[in-house]
């Protein structure tokens, strides 16, 4: 949606390339100005339980719940990640206590990819879209990918401490690419 489209001033959402991490795409080839772009996958699993599982804890926020994160829904009480719902992201770290707005863009689930994107609303310390995905291969192999579109977020406040939240990005993804693997 072009910067100027009504359809995305009414969305609320505080940043350009929404839909910009593609999750139902295999191959993530685009670039968006002003944004810094983050890809990566981990083995999950293998099998159609691992992949069944997979599927089911992606949709439930599991990812952010299990690297610890509080995720509830604005409306209703359904956590499910559900295209054009709002939620509330809660982290907590030590005295401090983070909420982050976000809406569902987009999700997907076919026979071999299942998972949603998400992005920020106003209020969120950062400005742009995240996304997770789970997927498999014809051998069984079950991967999780992330995908992220990351800027400053307009307010001041959080404009002055994004280097200190890159940081903190940086710690989450290790979390979100071990947060559904097998627990032994």
């Amino acid at each position: 949606m072009p910067a100027n489209d009504p359809a995305r001033d009414a969305a609320g959402l505080n940043y350009d390339p929404i839909g910009g991490t593609h999750p139902a795409e295999a191959v993530w080839s685009a670039v968006f100005p002003g944004y810094r772009r983050y890809e990566r996958t981990a083995t999950i699993g293998h099998g159609e339980a691992d992949w069944r599982e997979s599927c089911a804890a992606v949709m439930e926020w599991e990812v952010k719940r299990r690297s610890g994160f509080r995720v509830r829904p604005v409306t209703g009480s359904v956590v499910r990640a559900t295209a054009d719902a709002d939620y509330r992201i809660t982290a907590v770290l030590g005295p401090f206590t983070i909420r982050e707005p976000v809406r569902v863009v987009e999700t997907v689930h076919t026979l071999t990819r299942c998972g949603f994107a998400y992005g920020t609303l106003p209020g969120h310390p950062v400005s742009g879209e995240e996304a997770f995905i789970v997927h498999r291969s014809p051998d069984g192999t079950v991967w999780l990918t992330l995908r992220s579109l990351t800027r400053a977020s307009g307010t001041t406040g959080w404009r002055v401490l994004f280097p200190v939240l890159l940081l903190a990005q940086r710690v989450y993804r290790r979390r979100y690419l071990r947060a559904l693997r097998p627990r032994y």
